[in-house]
């Protein structure tokens, strides 16, 4: 049987806990380990506390409760959260024909690497999350994303290699405001046009959950169907074979560039859909659903 790890607040602060069927189970009490009380300190030790908590989900006999799903939060705290900037094929066309501009080469044919951005730790939240809409921002845009958690740390890897370094994965949403990502009247030939930080970095604007799948549950990270309904109405509907760079390519990148280390995040990209394709942006109330297959589905709404 697999499992899926998650952190939960019972009323006493969060826990690592595992679902296991209809079952939470507390990581640290169930194993003995002390370490395991945070998620944190379980992808500290991935190796053996994954061979541990799928020995543990697979005993019937091991005690624990039933799954309210109100206590669940974001699976994990991390303390490094890299985005990938325009990583899929459909959504760089999508951008482009918007824009009123052509089909771009495929950037592997200019040489080019993947590069990322950083989103602020800060802006997590977990599953059922009311996401405040800045009130300085009228475009406010969904992004559905596989998130990739890493297990063990991570400094100049092989594409061939890369892989290993995953513990699991997740679902995120990268919220972009998108009329805050410049800086008026700056002109956009300065270098100091752009403002990442309002456009991805403002609280809330990284949901992400309910669990981590690990890795071996999943499968090819580049074979995965993704979505995102707004209001019930569906948006993005793709493939994560749709990638430009693939997940080994953007560990391989990133790694060469700053050390990864466990409990990182790392989105990889979001698909065709987004609301700035269609100039259909987000409002108050509006209720949001993602999904990955072999993942799971990650629900919130907008506040």
């Amino acid at each position: 049987m697999g499992y899926k790890l998650v952190t939960y607040d019972a009323g006493q602060g969060p826990r690592a806990g595992i679902i296991a069927g209809d079952r939470l189970i507390d990581a640290a009490e169930a194993s003995g380990n002390a370490a395991y009380a945070t998620t944190l300190g379980i992808l500290a030790d991935w190796d053996a506390a994954d061979a541990k908590l799928a020995a543990l989900a697979a005993d019937t006999g091991v005690k624990g409760g039933p799954i309210d799903w109100k206590q669940l939060q974001a699976p994990v705290r991390p303390a490094a959260i890299y985005c990938a900037g325009a990583n899929y094929g459909d959504h760089v066309r999508e951008m482009n024909a918007a824009q009123g501009k052509g089909p771009e080469p495929d950037p592997h044919t200019l040489g080019l690497k993947p590069w990322h951005f950083i989103k602020s730790v800060h802006s997590v939240v977990g599953p059922g999350a009311a996401v405040k809409i800045p009130p300085e921002s009228k475009k406010m845009d969904w992004e559905v994303e596989l998130g990739a958690v890493i297990g063990k740390t991570a400094k100049r890897v092989s594409e061939a290699d890369a892989l290993k370094y995953v513990a699991g994965y997740t679902v995120t949403n990268d919220l972009s405001a998108r009329d805050l990502g410049w800086r008026p009247p700056v002109p956009t030939t300065s270098p100091f046009y752009s403002d990442w930080l309002a456009h991805k970095s403002f609280d809330g604007s990284c949901p992400m959950g309910p669990w981590i799948v690990p890795a071996s549950d999943v499968g090819d990270p580049q074979k995965l169907g993704i979505r995102l309904w707004v209001n019930g109405t569906i948006k993005q509907d793709s493939n994560t074979s749709e990638m430009i760079y693939t997940l080994a390519e953007q560990i391989a990148q990133l790694s060469l560039r700053i050390t990864l280390y466990p409990g990182d995040l790392i989105m990889t990209g979001t698909p065709a859909g987004v609301g700035a394709g269609r100039n259909e942006f987000l409002k108050a109330g509006d209720s949001l659903e993602l999904w990955c297959e072999n993942v799971g589905t990650l629900k919130h709404t907008m506040a």
